[in-house]
């Protein structure tokens, strides 16, 4: 078993993010998460642990910023959001925790950062689940039912005990996705320029998106691509534990 992870702030651009470590192999590539839309360290529940004893090597979880215990978001978030956070945000972190070329672990919007990142830095490998690389109708009419729930409060109390400013993960998940302008966006072009192996993993039931993501980011691919494909929804990590640590385990094998 792993021995217990430490939590730390480190600061990027200014301002303190929210990490947790755990020790493992120094000569392979780090494992690196990035959070769902609304997640945050502490969302990750128990995979950070179950994944760090089951590879064995070195992991990281962060909270970006607005989200977990991390510092506000330093500017009201627009369209370009994931461009940023792959591009300005991830590179900075990486550099300050010593864990340059990791392996990506994305969940949903993390996915779609990962993806980013991956497209212009130089990475181990990526897995990533439920990713997004376009904006689907079922994906907007999800998003606009999990709007009804926060404004009803239901939503926004369970958040509350996870992040320090609610308000601020909610709006800014939920703000850029409903933008008109967001409809337009894609990352297509993005896949096609990765050039690092890549897991893909996702729920068949997913109410943010179907298999298409799969296929778009499969068919844009350079490099190998595997996929997994499960019963359920949106967190397959969550749903079906065993099973995505099983796969991610063979994959990452092969990885330096």
């Amino acid at each position: 078993m792993s021995p217990a992870p430490v939590a730390r702030r480190v600061e990027v651009d200014g301002h303190g993010i929210e990490v947790l470590e755990f020790d493992g192999d120094t000569d392979r590539a780090p494992l690196v998460l990035l959070h769902e839309g609304l997640g945050s360290v502490g969302l990750w529940r128990g995979f950070p642990a179950a994944l760090s004893d089951a590879t064995g090597r070195r992991l990281i979880a962060f909270s970006r910023f607005g989200h977990g215990r991390s510092a506000p978001p330093p500017r009201r978030r627009t369209v370009a959001f994931f461009h940023e956070e792959a591009l300005e945000v991830l590179p900075e972190l990486l550099g300050k925790l010593d864990a340059g070329e990791p392996v990506l672990v994305g969940h949903s919007d993390g996915a779609s950062i990962a993806l980013i990142h991956a497209a212009q830095y130089p990475v181990a490998g990526l897995i990533l689940l439920a990713p997004h690389v376009i904006v689907e109708d079922i994906t907007v009419e999800a998003i606009r039912a999990t709007r009804k729930d926060y404004l009803r409060g239901a939503l926004r109390e369970r958040m509350a005990r996870h992040h320090d400013d609610p308000d601020a993960a909610f709006w800014g998940w939920c703000d850029v996705w409903l933008d008109p302008e967001f409809r337009r966006w894609s990352l297509e072009d993005e896949a096609g320029r990765v050039t690092a192996p890549a897991l893909l993993i996702q729920g068949a039931d997913d109410p943010y998106g179907s298999l298409e993501q799969l296929e778009r980011t499969e068919a844009r691919a350079r490099a190998r691509v595997e996929r997994l494909v499960l019963p359920g929804g949106h967190s397959p990590h969550l749903e079906h534990q065993d099973r995505v640590l099983e796969a991610v385990s063979a994959f990452t094998s092969a990885l330096p």
